[in-house]
């Protein structure tokens, strides 16, 4: 397949992917968001969907999915979480539906191709 104008290969798995993408489709790698300077933004840019992460859940993958959403840590937005289950409300509840009603989808770097600590 010839890469014209609307596509670039992931440095990560070597596929490739619509051009502006912020993660690799196949892979899940963060690409970098660098560029010519001066050039223009893509003309077209792919729709975010808010989806379940299936390679990066602790319980049903809610939070990694609204992180990946937002463009925010993970584990920030699971300690939000937490704490917002101490306040009197229907948390709980949004969490369940959130669960049954968005679809599962793969988000960000997957936790095996994280760096090792040394």
């Amino acid at each position: 397949m010839p890469c014209g104008g609307d596509a670039m290969i992931c440095p990560n798995c070597q596929k490739e992917i619509a051009v502006g993408s912020r993660f690799c489709y196949n892979c899940g790698a963060k690409q970098a968001e660098s560029g010519p300077v001066g050039a223009a933004p893509p003309q077209h840019r792919a729709v975010k969907r808010l989806v379940r992460s299936t390679n990066d859940r602790k319980i049903a993958g809610v939070c990694a999915g609204v992180a990946d959403y937002f463009d925010m840590d993970t584990t920030l937005v699971r300690v939000l979480w937490l704490l917002a289950t101490l306040v009197p409300g229907p948390n709980i509840l949004a969490y369940i539906i959130l669960w049954i009603a968005v679809p599962e989808g793969r988000t960000g770097v997957p936790a095996a191709s994280a760096p090792a600590a040394s």
